[in-house]
């Protein structure tokens, strides 16, 4: 967890939350469900932080304590310099994306879009906002008449009406087409460069990779590991993948293995291992077909937490 300073947004120390247990028929309660323990985050302003995690892994569950839709049940949070509870002083400077915001069916794409204005406390011109998200064309259009992508743009527009402080987006892109993914991201990165904050939650890796500039993996209610995506991979391995020419066992570099014909090397000496094998295959008349080198990202650092155990 960083240290705070004054330009932090979200603070959160040894934060967490438990589901109440259910009341059986007799009157004894059942256990209850800790869905976030331990969790700590520091979140600057005018920076995307990603917060990852598999389904179950408490990530709306932060999300919606950090909110202030929910008290944790341990631990302190502290946003926008106080209790993200306190509606009446946070409501003005947050913009929230739910995963499901619950859109009125009769109400029209515009109506919806100047009544969470209105509620929101900050102003804005509806027509401006939605030619933003692409929704220029449906002003007038019925949200029961909208498909689930268009729905999740009025979500966004929603969410950035006004050009809060801090947005929080719960996987902002379901449902869209590549093109209004992209659409998105471009409207998140000018809003970020006149110091937004954003924080998001999304399964989508390669599009947290490139819009965050801190990542959270979430496993099992804990936050496992943050930082930079270069900080999260530096100690990954680099995977080197190609047809062997001969025997594997001639190969000069150890072999992890072979998947698909392929002769895969997993190395943290990528240069010296490329080196050796390229020396090689040169002096012995090899061509090493179909020869590839991938760095570690993301995804190989997610399941690898998913398959540690479950203390952290």
């Amino acid at each position: 967890m960083r240290e705070a300073t004054e330009d932090t947004v979200i603070e959160a120390w040894d934060v967490g939350y438990t589901y109440k247990a259910n009341k059986a028929k007799r009157g004894s309660a059942e256990g209850g469900h800790v869905a976030v323990q331990g969790l700590g985050l520091t979140v600057q302003r005018g920076e995307t932080y990603a917060l990852l995690g598999t389904n179950g892994a408490g990530k709306t569950t932060t999300l919606e304590v950090l909110e202030g839709h929910r008290s944790p049940t341990s631990g302190r949070v502290r946003v926008l310099g106080g209790d993200p509870s306190d509606r009446r002083r946070v409501r003005p400077r947050m913009g929230i994306m739910l995963q499901d915001s619950g859109l009125a069916a009769e109400l029209t794409v515009r109506d919806s879009v100047v009544l969470a204005g209105a509620i929101s406390g900050r102003s804005d011109d509806a027509d401006a906002v939605l030619d933003r998200v692409g929704m220029a064309g449906k002003r007038s259009t019925r949200v029961a008449q909208l498909s689930g992508g268009e729905k999740r743009r009025v979500d966004f527009a929603m969410a950035i009406w006004g050009a809060p402080e801090l947005v929080f987006l719960d996987e902002p892109t379901t449902g869209l087409d590549p093109e209004s993914r992209a659409a998105l991201w471009t409207v998140v990165g000018e809003l970020k460069a006149a110091g937004t904050t954003f924080l998001l939650t999304t399964h989508y890796l390669e599009e947290a990779e490139k819009a965050a500039d801190h990542v959270g993996l979430m496993h099992g209610g804990t936050l496992r590991r943050q930082g930079t995506v270069a900080e999260l991979t530096a100690e990954g391995t680099t995977t080197v993948r190609f047809v062997p020419p001969g025997a594997v066992a001639d190969i000069p570099v150890p072999v992890t293995g072979t998947e698909n014909g392929l002769a895969v090397i997993r190395t943290r000496a990528v240069q010296r291992d490329v080196t050796t094998l390229m020396l090689w295959a040169a002096e012995h008349g090899h061509e090493l077909a179909r020869f590839s080198v991938r760095e570690s990202g993301l995804d190989d650092i997610f399941h690898a937490i998913g398959t540690e155990g479950t203390t952290p």
